[in-house]
């Protein structure tokens, strides 16, 4: 290793940790040389030590402070930090075999996934994990959501994954169960290039039949070629600021131009296609001056999946779970993902300075068919749905990490864009009275009146703007205290609006016209002939404008007063500014008067200590403050639906913010080379937690949201991870390693409700808490047990792996049940995978092939709600096992 490469991974390291808890020695005096001589002599006597120290991964979080190596023992990451952290290097990902950056995290000790990639931490709902990207925040493309769905990040780009699950005051506030912190791919060492494709396929749907629609012809790419532009008379309706029953609108021209074939009418599939993925990236460096280094790495991918869901989907009509309704819908899902990245490095002497620009597109086509029994009069219903989500991410980022002799200089600044579209979500209904001695009462029919039948088309649209700055000072005071002081500023911006219209036939329409398809029901000369009008459903909360605003400071210090024991010790003040307000986009102004004002400063205190009482053992005890606010869907009185979980949600404009005290206690064994075992115990009390509550209105299950009084949770965690040279066994085994990782995470949660307490849901009044929540019952998204489980054999000369991976929770709430009805469940059960990855050469090249087998048990979704003696299914569906294959290779 040249003097040269061993100061550029100095460098990096310097970088991987930047806060200052994170030293490796406790003697900070050192100068460049003698660390770097150090370095060399604990490579001679303790290679292993060595290679330890210099295969860290690469990651840059807020905070300043630098790596300084001496002949102490050189540790990993999890171990040389003063806080709780997980870490998942680029090759503890490839290992997991997942495509995207949440499936990875699902593997990561008191994690679990749910929905279309929301990351929970110890059975905290996404609310309460923050994610932020090289250490700088996200905004999120998903409406429901305050922080990015995981699963729209490739693995492809991510460098390394940190998460940290006890707070320190580096980070934002934000911080109720941890933060999930990305760092992307950084400056190469060399130049190459990668090429990658990949085939997969699952038993429910490939080459299986489904449903579509034509759409446009750019689809399978993952972006509209204009077909979904909003309509020329739609448009001038939207600018005109009039309302459809104001004197001189034409509601019949509108309506003539949203009856288009292509987006209303689904078709079968025979045979749906296998899923493709492709893609490349690349990256060069060149020298620059005598101590300086230019780099750039780019990278871009697709990937098209297709996936069918026979959905069981029941309502109740009373607490004994006697059914409302009973319906199956068969949904059909193409999911695009494109994206790219591009990142510039230049590494001046001491300097490291990072340009990232990300861009991220999630598409969504979805068709559906439902058909079932509405067993309050008896009628069966069928209902057709066609929708196009559009998700998209563009980030980009300068961080700059500076040192002037022992002071360290990180300067982050950046600006962030999601947008999310959702033109022409169209929803038909036919009904069938089954009664003899109705003509037509064997015939699924729609008279658009909302009694027998209806159609509606929506056109939704979102637009955050993010801007994030912030500067970090850090400065050894002794050789035992360092201090490090920063400021941070954030300011967010959304848009949203949601123009949902009904098409609306009077009482001369003909019931057999009704017994057409749905482009044929739309078409010009029925609308023209029956003077079909429309009403605008959304017409008192079209749109809202949301705002947050955070200035932040902070002070932190760790100090070593003797050898093997170090406190970290910081508070963060945030003083913040929410507010969310309706839109005015009628030139006569009215609307709900649903809007939220949170003003609040925070004084958040956080500490942790660390006492190394071997060199193989040390016990870690943390204390903080934190808090968690409403994300901005949450307060918006508008109308939405989630495509993933089946249901609609509205806003409630009355939440607060909750706030956190958290404490957790640790106990850390490390014997050999990255082998170690650790045990600990956590505790939070939450103030007026937000939870998700459900209620049905016309066989339709609506979510919302309301603050519980309070909450506390506590549990335990073992995590143990463990390599073993199996060179004894000769033969094939000479060169492999076999891996073990396992962790357990047992998670205790309960609400704390009294009959005197009161729960704000807008629009009605103050009213019993009890009325939303009951006493005892445990947090919404909380599984009481959680293991993953990973076998595997690596051979340690070339890349071979074979991986089992084990994932099992236990049933956790999704939403609580009101009118006495019991809560809604999930129970995700077992998955079992396995993954193989092997070089091979092929026209003298090397090659990387991965089979993937997933869910090889075929466990299914199961979402329900039990009174213990009967039971409905909410959103069940059978999953099936599903299997991939993918070759790389990189020049």
């Amino acid at each position: 290793m040249t003097s040269g490469k061993r100061l550029a991974e100095l460098l990096l390291l310097s970088t991987a940790l930047t806060y200052p808890g994170a030293a490796l020695a406790q003697d900070t005096s050192l100068s460049e040389e003698a660390a770097t001589a150090t370095a060399v002599d604990v490579q001679a006597s303790d290679p292993d030590a060595a290679e330890e120290e210099f295969n860290q991964p690469d990651i840059s979080i807020p905070g300043g402070g630098e790596i300084v190596v001496t002949g102490r023992r050189v540790r990993d990451v999890t171990r040389s930090s003063s806080q709780v952290v997980s870490v998942l290097s680029s090759e503890e990902i490839a290992r997991t075999g997942e495509g995207d950056i949440a499936g990875a995290l699902g593997r990561v000790t008191g994690l679990s996934v749910q929905g279309q990639g929301f990351v929970f931490v110890r059975g905290l709902g996404d609310r309460y994990s923050l994610a932020l990207l090289n250490g700088l925040p996200l905004p999120s493309p998903q409406p429901l959501s305050r922080v990015v769905p995981l699963d729209i990040f490739p693995t492809s780009i991510v460098a390394s994954s940190l998460v940290q699950k006890t707070y320190s005051a580096n980070f934002p506030g934000e911080f109720g169960g941890g933060v999930i912190n990305l760092t992307t791919q950084a400056v190469p060492d060399e130049g190459f290039l990668k090429i990658s494709a990949g085939i997969s396929g699952d038993e429910q749907t490939t080459f299986s039949s489904g449903i579509d629609y034509y759409g446009s012809d750019f689809d399978w790419f993952g972006f509209d070629d204009g077909t979904r532009d909003v309509p020329p008379a739609l448009q001038a309706f939207f600018d005109s600021g009039n309302r459809l029953s104001d004197l001189g609108v034409d509601q019949q021209a509108i309506a003539r131009e949203l009856g288009n074939p292509n987006l209303v009418l689904t078709q079968n599939i025979d045979s749906l296609p296998a899923n493709f993925s492709g893609g490349i990236t690349g990256g060069t460096a060149w020298d620059v001056g005598s101590d300086g280094r230019l780099g750039i790495i780019a990278t871009t991918s697709i990937s098209n999946k297709w996936r069918n869901r026979s959905i069981i989907s029941q309502s109740a009509v009373d607490a004994d779970l006697n059914l409302d309704s009973d319906f199956r819908d068969f949904v059909t899902d193409n999911r695009i993902l494109v994206n790219g990245l591009v990142g510039f490095g230049l590494e001046l002497g001491q300097h490291k300075f990072r340009w990232t620009n990300l861009y991220i597109r999630d598409s969504l086509k979805q068709s559906r068919l439902s058909i079932g029994t509405d067993f309050q009069d008896e009628d069966s219903e069928f209902s057709q749905d066609t929708s196009w989500f559009e998700r998209e991410l563009i980030n980009t980022q300068f961080v700059g990490e500076m040192e002037f002799a022992d002071l360290d200089v990180d300067i982050r600044a950046g600006y962030a864009q999601t947008q999310r579209e959702a033109p022409y979500e169209y929803n038909f209904t036919y009904v069938r009275t089954n009664n003899a001695n109705d003509p037509l009462g064997d015939t699924f029919i729609n008279v658009l009146d909302r009694q027998t039948g209806s159609a509606s088309v929506a056109f939704s649209q979102l637009k955050e703007d993010l801007y994030f700055a912030g500067i970090d000072l850090s400065y050894p005071v002794a050789d035992w205290l360092r201090l490090t002081a920063g400021y941070a500023y954030t300011d967010t911006d959304r848009f949203s609006s949601r123009r949902e219209f009904l098409f609306d036939a009077n009482t001369g329409f003909d019931d057999a016209v009704g017994a057409l398809r749905p482009d044929l029901l739309l078409g010009d000369a029925v609308i023209d002939f029956y003077n079909i009008g429309l009403i605008e459903t959304t017409q008192s909360d079209p749109a809202f404008s949301a705002a947050l605003e955070v200035q932040a400071g902070y002070l932190k210090t760790t100090l070593t007063p003797t050898l093997g024991l170090t406190l970290d010790i910081g508070v963060r003040y945030e003083d913040a500014t929410q507010a969310v307000n309706p839109v005015e986009v009628f030139a006569t102004p009215t609307n709900s008067g649903s809007s939220t004002l949170l003003a609040n400063d925070y004084f958040l205190p956080s500490a942790t200590v660390t006492w190394e009482v071997t060199d193989t053992f040390q016990i870690r005890a943390n204390a903080s403050r934190t808090i968690a606010r409403p994300q901005f869907r949450e307060l918006i009185f508008q109308t939405y639906f989630n495509p993933e979980t089946n249901r609609q949600f509205n806003g409630n404009p009355f939440l607060v913010d909750s706030e956190l005290t958290n404490a957790e206690i640790r106990a850390e064994y490390y014997f050999g080379r990255g082998n170690r075992v650790s045990l600990a115990g956590f505790y939070k009390d939450i103030k007026n937690p937000i939870e998700v509550f459900s209620s049905f209105s016309d066989n339709t299950q609506i979510s919302g949201f309301a603050n519980a009084p309070s909450a506390t949770l506590y549990g335990a965690e073992f995590d143990i991870q463990y390599g073993y040279d199996l060179i004894d066994w000769g033969g094939w085994f000479e060169s492999k390693q076999a891996i073990f990782v396992a962790n357990y995470t047992y998670t205790q949660s309960e609400l704390q409700v009294s009959s005197s307490d009161i729960a704000r849901v807008f629009p009605f009044a103050d009213q019993p808490a009890t009325n939303f929540f009951r006493d005892g019952v445990p947090l919404t998204g909380q599984s009481d047990h959680l293991i993953n489980l990973q076998l595997g054999i690596e051979d340690l000369d070339r890349l071979q792996q074979f991986t089992l991976l084990l994932n099992y929770a236990s049933e956790r709430v999704t939403s609580r049940g009101t009118a006495q009805l019991p809560d809604i469940v999930e129970d995700p059960g077992l998955t079992v995978d396995f993954v193989v990855r092997q070089e091979v050469d092929l026209l003298k090249r090397p090659f990387e092939l991965k089979f993937e087998a997933r869910n090889i048990f075929g466990r299914d979704n199961f979402e329900f709600q039990s009174n213990g003696t009967n039971r409905i299914e909410i959103n069940t569906y059978e999953v099936g096992q599903s299997f991939s294959f993918s070759v790389s290779t990189e020049f």
